[in-house]
């Protein structure tokens, strides 16, 4: 018996070690698959990471005009509207594609026609008769009605008129010299180039975007002059001078204005980058070139004591003259608008949903000053002020933890009134687009012009652009005030003004 059990005991004993065994192998399989669980986690944590990384990356780089405050210029390829997904160009049945609009003139509309010359306009009246009628030949007789009339521009041949001015010499027997009979002072400073084509040349540069080498194109095949380069560079610093006292009566009125728009942009001066700065007024434009982009800029143009409100996009030089001198500032509501539609576009649900809302609030906020505009004012204010509190509290409340929705809350809470300044203050629009437009016109001759060359070009452009939007703006012919301006100077008499309706 005791054999028996002890074999027994035995074979016990072997089965717990193969379990023993058994168990070890299934713990160290478990460790090992433990580790491997443990490292795809962390290669999940990077993985979702890089892919947070990168969706954010794609999300910056489909940043453009549309959908964020950069400027027009930094889209590099604007995709073409698909043309079938205009309502006018519905398609028929047969799947074609009808475009039921037509460019041009409507059906139906009113036409608009440009006035005739009037009397006093028309150099010359030629009179066209006819004897005999040119169907049957009988001889035709004086009808009792008004004549049909076309009237025509021409350009002559010849269109200058070259004068030559001679100072008589003159023999004194006392002096033992001889003495020339003095030019008008007109002539003497204007030289080859009276008053109005000199203020041509300066709007061909201006206006037209013209290069030297075009202006010299035009005087020597529409004129009939031949100039040197070097000559139509003085004939430029003519008309810089005499802008000068005009520049300067708007610098100093700038300050005491009630409310000016302001935006800036890279202007290039021989591979440096300049900055060209932009504030409208409600009567006048001003220009200013430097080399910074800060707040100094601010400060030199406004003082440290502007009392008027300015009207700008978030960049942080206006943040910063805004807190060390507490000026009110309009932030540009259309800019605050793309970046909400930036939000929108996000992949993110949380941050896509947060973006939507504040979008439906502000497509409410426009359509209460749309909708109401002429109304009564304390209406409209009450109902403006209403919508305002609904877009702090969405926009504070409830915020996603996403980065680009925090940044926007941040925004909010930070300077959410001053998005709103207009509701009290009217002298002020919500957009900054008077800005960006007048930053336009200067874009637009960067482009063709390559900018600046040198300190002499920066004072010249800056005035003239400055006397061609304020120009535009008082409706006033840019090409007589800059004649005026020229004979003025040269004739050492009080120069016209710009700043005789700004107000103060």
């Amino acid at each position: 018996m005791g054999q028996e059990y002890q074999e027994q005991f035995d074979d016990i004993l072997r089965k717990i070690e193969q379990l023993e065994a058994v168990v070890r192998s299934q713990q160290q399989t478990i460790e090992v698959q433990q580790a491997t669980i443990v490292s795809l986690q962390a290669t999940i944590a990077v993985q979702q990471e890089r892919i947070k990384q990168l969706e954010s990356a794609l999300a910056a780089a489909k940043k453009n005009s549309s959908n964020s405050s950069k400027p027009p210029s930094s889209d590099i390829v604007k995709p073409k509207k698909p043309c079938g997904d205009h309502k006018d160009n519905a398609p028929n049945q047969d799947g074609s594609v009808s475009h039921q609009k037509q460019r041009g003139g409507q059906k139906g509309h009113e036409g608009h026609f440009r006035p005739k010359f009037n009397e006093a306009q028309i150099d010359e009246v030629i009179e066209h008769t006819l004897s005999h009628c040119p169907s049957c030949g009988t001889k035709l007789e004086d009808a009792d009605r008004a004549p049909r009339v076309v009237q025509q521009v021409k350009i002559v041949a010849k269109p200058v008129k070259i004068e030559e001015h001679r100072g008589l010499p003159y023999w004194c027997p006392t002096c033992q010299c001889f003495h020339y009979a003095p030019m008008p002072k007109e002539v003497e400073h204007g030289g080859l180039f009276d008053a109005r084509l000199t203020a041509i040349v300066a709007y061909m540069k201006g206006v037209c975007h013209a290069s030297y080498s075009t202006i010299r194109k035009f005087l020597r095949d529409v004129i009939g002059i031949r100039v040197a380069r070097s000559y139509l560079k003085k004939i430029l610093e003519k008309v810089s001078d005499s802008l000068e006292s005009v520049y300067n009566e708007l610098k100093t009125i700038l300050p005491q204005q009630k409310a000016a728009h302001i935006d800036e942009s890279s202007l290039p001066e021989n591979g440096k980058r300049l900055w060209i700065w932009a504030f409208e007024t409600k009567l006048f434009s001003f220009y200013k070139i430097d080399p910074s982009r800060g707040s100094q800029v601010l400060i030199e143009a406004l003082g440290k004591d502007f009392c008027g409100i300015i009207g700008c996009d978030y960049f942080s030089a206006y943040r910063k003259y805004m807190k060390d001198f507490n000026v009110v500032v309009q932030f540009c509501l259309a800019h605050l608008i793309r970046d909400i539609k930036f939000l929108c576009e996000q992949k993110d649900p949380a941050t896509k949903s947060y973006g939507e809302r504040l979008r439906e609030l502000m497509r409410e906020l426009f359509e209460i000053v749309h909708l109401y505009d002429g109304c009564d004012a304390s209406v409209v204010t009450a109902l403006l002020q209403a919508k305002k509190s609904l877009i702090l509290t969405a926009a504070t409340t409830n915020v996603p933890t996403s980065r680009e929705a925090q940044n926007l809350a941040k925004r909010f809470v930070t300077h959410g009134e001053s998005f709103f300044t207009f509701i009290t203050r009217p002298e002020i629009e919500p957009t900054n687009n008077i800005a960006e437009r007048a930053i336009r016109f200067v874009t637009i001759d960067r482009r063709i012009t390559q900018g600046v060359r040198s300190e002499w070009g920066r004072r010249f452009m800056e005035r003239l652009w400055t006397v061609i939007s304020t120009c535009e703006k008082q409706s006033r012919v840019l090409l007589n005030f800059l004649e005026s301006c020229l004979r003025a100077f040269w004739l050492d008499t009080s120069p016209p003004t710009l700043a005789s309706h700004a107000e103060s």
